[in-house]
């Protein structure tokens, strides 16, 4: 309320929260568009929507926004150094202080192998990296979302947002207990009480059974096809690696950002992935070949 002026945009807030934590199987731009055709409050219940987005994304930023009092100065954006810290900081938390490292070690060899290459120049390359492997690492799984819900961000918006008693209930669709809907395939989504807050705070500290033959989601397909595009995202930046120079940067910085496109959940996730991977063979055979023109497959993330 504090922040938009109406308590009848929390919905719409709680909304863009869901999203961006991962819980809603909708692109934003579906989302906006419904929005739209609803012909309610549009502008407002699209700004709550971003809004809850924006404090799931960087809650102490919003927090500093609807008090200034308690902000100090304001914040200016970051450098490549401190973003890459920033992501090393967020998958410490995320998972374990190896999988950060692991994370640097390969940032800082394409920062190298591009200073290298193209010094004095805008380190484009490593700045795609840097982006998109964080991004693939970070996938949103069953431990992500419990971390997210358990380490008391949740609750501090809560209270912010809402006063008096309520009650909460999850509406989640977890693919090795909801039965598919026929029509689009995705999971159908389930409603959990109040309880579910302490299983989130339980199944956070299971983060370490991640990727290992213990993970009772690691089998699902999705979690496999996340896996396997951090393997094969890895295997294309060694390419590029090796076969870095002026000829071929439009084409290595093409196949770097590949994982921007890839956007969504369920079958819209699926399906850019495809379309990704169609676009990332033809980049690697062209970085193979030795071929100075690249098809610009690439396209801003929006």
């Amino acid at each position: 309320t504090r922040l938009m002026g109406d308590s009848i945009a929390s919905n719409l807030f709680m909304l863009g929260y869901a999203f961006q934590l991962g819980l809603i199987p909708l692109t934003s731009a579906a989302i906006e568009k419904a929005i739209e055709l609803n012909g309610v409050a549009v502008n407002l219940n699209q700004q709550a929507f971003l809004w809850g987005r924006r404090t799931a994304h960087d809650p102490a930023a919003v927090e500093a926004f609807v008090n200034p009092q308690n902000k100090v100065s304001e914040p200016q954006p970051m450098d490549l150094d401190q973003r890459i810290q920033s992501n090393v900081d967020t998958l410490k938390q995320y998972q374990s202080a190896a999988y950060a490292k692991r994370y640097l070690a390969l940032v800082q060899r394409v920062r190298d192998s591009e200073s290298r290459a193209f010094p004095g120049q805008q380190p484009t390359l490593t700045e795609a990296v840097a982006f998109n492997y964080f991004k693939l690492l970070a996938y949103k799984d069953e431990y992500e979302v419990a971390r997210l819900y358990s380490n008391g961000d949740f609750h501090r918006q809560l209270q912010a947002q809402f006063e008096g008693d309520y009650r909460l209930e999850f509406h989640l669709a977890p693919s090795w207990l909801a039965k598919r809907d026929p029509h689009n395939g995705l999971p159908r989504k389930r409603s959990f009480g109040p309880w579910m807050l302490r299983a989130f705070d339980v199944l956070a500290t299971f983060k370490f059974l991640r990727g290992t033959a213990l993970d009772p989601f690691g089998r699902s397909l999705e979690r496999q096809q996340e896996r396997a595009l951090i393997d094969r995202y890895v295997s294309d930046i060694e390419l590029i690696l090796q076969r870095l120079q002026a000829q071929n940067r439009h084409t290595a910085l093409s196949l770097a950002r590949l994982p921007e496109r890839i956007r969504g959940y369920g079958y819209i996730k699926e399906s850019a992935m495809k379309a990704a991977a169609v676009q990332a063979d033809i980049l690697r055979k062209s970085l193979e070949s030795g071929e100075v023109a690249a098809p610009k497959l690439y396209e801003a993330a929006a």
